[in-house]
């Protein structure tokens, strides 16, 4: 149920019908791809930077996991943080995995706005963090990373 809103730089970004406005949505998936990550070792230093890049950006890390290479299978890597600003808060659940060839994120965003809901997203993160971690992890059905094509930009 989620609509194609915005691409550019091998980031493409998706919200629920309803939730068209990029500048207040409760809910996204965005897909970023790393065209020059073609194995597990790169789909790696790729999740670590990005995971230096949320504590970087004053990010805080709820968790951190990777599935193991097995021999069909590259590792995977998983990492949730929440983010605090002035008028929302932010978790964000990302998976890394190499579609067809390509590293890519996909990763679940939750935002809700207001000042101190910290208190509404501990319980948001307690009553949906784990479904939505074994459902991103369990996800096999991912858009290949040629389909995605353009979309558009932001203005």
């Amino acid at each position: 149920g989620y609509v194609p809103r915005w691409s550019m730089n091998n980031q493409h970004e998706f919200t629920p019908e309803g939730q068209e406005d990029l500048e207040k949505w409760s809910d996204m998936i965005t897909m970023n791809l790393y065209p020059d990550a073609h194995d597990g070792d790169a789909l790696a230093a790729k999740a670590n930077a990005v995971l230096e890049n949320y504590k970087n950006h004053h990010g805080k890390v709820l968790k951190t996991n990777s599935l193991p290479r097995t021999s069909d299978r590259p590792a995977e890597h998983f990492i949730a943080v929440v983010f605090g600003r002035q008028n929302f808060i932010e978790v964000a659940l990302a998976r890394f995995k190499l579609v067809d060839g390509i590293g890519c994120s996909i990763v679940y965003s939750h935002r809700i706005y207001g000042q101190k809901v910290g208190d509404p997203m501990s319980t948001w993160i307690d009553h949906n963090g784990a479904k939505i971690e074994r459902t991103l992890m369990a996800w096999s059905n991912i858009p290949s990373p040629a389909s995605l094509g353009e979309l558009p930009r932001k203005q």
